[in-house]
């Protein structure tokens, strides 16, 4: 659910009223180091774990912000051509919980030769010419309060296809929120697949 941007107060103990923004608006997506770690943090930080005032509320109700790509990856454009979601973007979504995002290496094993005009590729090739890596950012994602543990890989073993839970990826170009994964969701496929139902199966 999107919200406008709205001013917060909280009062905080020994310290008054606080006031910030909850924003929902998308930040700017730039190329990352591939060495990149946590966030880099300045003076204004409210809490050492948020960078602002309005990214700790943000976080406090789980504001979930647009996606915003520092490419427009054509899911649909590779798809057509065979390459399907695990070969070689999502190679780790049969191996373990992480179905991977892939570095812009994996994208230059093709495209050091294919398409290499395209603007995109253009972008991406230097990228890895300074040492940049593209900065993907997640569509999907459980709120961490959920506790939820989602294991990609014995959902690929029981043959359950990609597009259930992502929806229509193969006809889009960027990746898109198609679904609402909620537990009720997450239930009625378990028990319609007939698939272990108790709360420890997601939650632990």
């Amino acid at each position: 659910m999107r919200f406008p941007a709205l001013v917060v107060c909280v009062m905080v103990a020994g310290a008054g009223i606080g006031c910030g923004w909850l924003d929902d608006r998308p930040a700017p997506v730039t190329p990352a180091n591939y060495t990149a770690g946590a966030q880099s943090q300045n003076s204004t930080t409210f809490t050492s774990a948020r960078p602002s005032f309005g990214a700790a509320v943000n976080d406090f109700f789980w504001v979930k912000k647009e996606a915003i790509q520092p490419i427009e990856f054509p899911h649909v454009t590779h798809i057509k051509n065979g390459i399907t979601c695990t070969e070689y973007c999502h190679e780790s979504v049969t191996k373990g919980p992480e179905a991977g995002l892939p570095s812009i290496n994996t994208c230059l094993i093709c495209h050091a030769a294919i398409a290499t005009e395209a603007e995109r590729i253009k972008t991406i090739t230097a990228w890895s010419e300074k040492g940049l890596d593209a900065n993907w950012q997640r569509v999907y994602k459980f709120a961490e309060p959920a506790h939820v543990k989602f294991n990609h890989a014995p959902h690929i073993r029981a043959n359950v296809e990609c597009s259930t839970c992502h929806g229509d990826i193969a006809n889009q170009t960027v990746a898109q929120l198609n679904t609402t994964l909620d537990m009720g969701t997450c239930v009625s496929c378990h028990r319609e697949k007939q698939a272990p139902n108790d709360c420890l199966t997601c939650h632990y």
